[in-house]
């Protein structure tokens, strides 16, 4: 038997229980997997709060961003031994499909959601296919390893190969002091763009700099255009990775330069926005969503951190039983970083 986080009953706050349950047993190309920490994403708090319902099977253990030591690899497994360190997509994906096989195994046609549609980490231990795991350098600490998938691939994938961002080219980034915030700043940065970092939170302010931002715009307003504007001669930024959504979304796009390209990467209120779509066609501009992460990106973010480009930023460790206040931390927004939830 093991230990894993039940979700009794959605809502705010939801009613949280850990349980002995059955440990599961890898099937053919399956791997089972002792868990060592599970990132704590913004969408297992609304699937807590039951806000998001789609897709998430009824019963299923949550947690998605997963980082462990193989345990027991089931029958046809080749490329993932006893003792591997690994780290999880976040699709349980088949490898053999035709989006699997062109680097999108985040949209496997075959695949489940981690944490979603199949059991995931908030527990002791974890089953999944050969295919969904990466393995790990022993430099790579296996805490922080939990966040090389989401939010850190899902950053440097929404940068990188979505909006494409190039050397010396200004990006500005939203939520900046949030999981996706924090780890899109550092792959802009690493990138060489530079970073303007936008934060409402007057407590993470000196923390932005070391991380490759060069300015921080602390605003307690939505609109932060204005500071964008005069960092940049009137000219606006390149690229705004917008990790909020809807209600700082003008202030994002009147943020944007000429030719520039907006990624939405996240979508706090569930609101309506308005557009002229004038505005979207005489400026050149292209609004562009992200969302996932390829294994060849999880891969070379495994090769950034072990060569000290960047950094996983963990806001703190907490064991299933104490979900609930991790919860509460998270609805606060009060935690810079990443928060991950441990088995042990």
């Amino acid at each position: 038997m093991m230990r894993a986080l039940v979700l009794e009953k959605p809502g705010r706050p939801p009613v949280l229980a850990v349980k002995e349950t059955p440990i599961p047993s890898p099937g053919p190309g399956e791997v089972l997997v002792e868990v060592e920490a599970c990132g704590f994403c913004h969408h297992d708090l609304l699937v807590m709060a039951g806000v998001l319902r789609r897709g998430v099977k009824p019963g299923v253990i949550l947690g998605h961003e997963i980082s462990g030591t193989v345990v027991q690899p089931g029958e046809g497994v080749t490329t993932i031994a006893t003792g591997d360190r690994v780290v999880s997509l976040l699709t349980n994906a088949c490898g053999r499909c035709e989006r699997c096989r062109s680097g999108r195994e985040h949209r496997c046609i075959y695949g489940e959601g981690i944490g979603h549609g199949r059991d995931g980490g908030f527990a002791e231990y974890v089953a999944l296919s050969e295919f969904s795991l990466v393995k790990l350098p022993e430099d790579v600490d296996l805490t922080g390893a939990a966040l090389l998938a989401c939010p850190m691939g899902v950053a440097l994938q929404a940068v990188q190969n979505v909006a494409e961002v190039r050397p010396g080219e200004t990006t500005v980034v939203t939520g900046a002091g949030g999981g996706l915030g924090v780890h899109g700043l550092q792959m802009a940065a690493a990138l060489g763009s530079r970073v303007l970092a936008v934060t409402t939170s007057e407590d993470k302010l000196g923390r932005f700099a070391s991380l490759g931002a060069e300015e921080i715009l602390h605003t307690d307003e939505l609109d932060f255009s204005e500071m964008v504007l005069a960092l940049t001669e009137d000219e606006g930024a390149e690229v705004v990775f917008d990790t909020v959504g809807s209600v700082l979304f003008s202030s994002s796009w009147r943020s944007l330069a000429q030719f520039g390209r907006l990624v939405l990467l996240g979508e706090l209120a569930g609101k309506a926005v308005e557009l002229n779509l004038a505005e979207i066609i005489f400026r050149d501009a292209r609004i562009l969503g992200s969302s996932g992460v390829s294994r060849a990106v999880i891969e070379q973010v495994v090769d950034m951190v072990s060569q000290g480009q960047v950094a996983p930023v963990v806001g703190g460790a907490m064991p299933l039983e104490e979900a609930a206040t991790a919860f509460d931390l998270l609805t606060g927004r009060s935690i810079f970083g990443r928060l991950v939830l441990t088995g042990r």
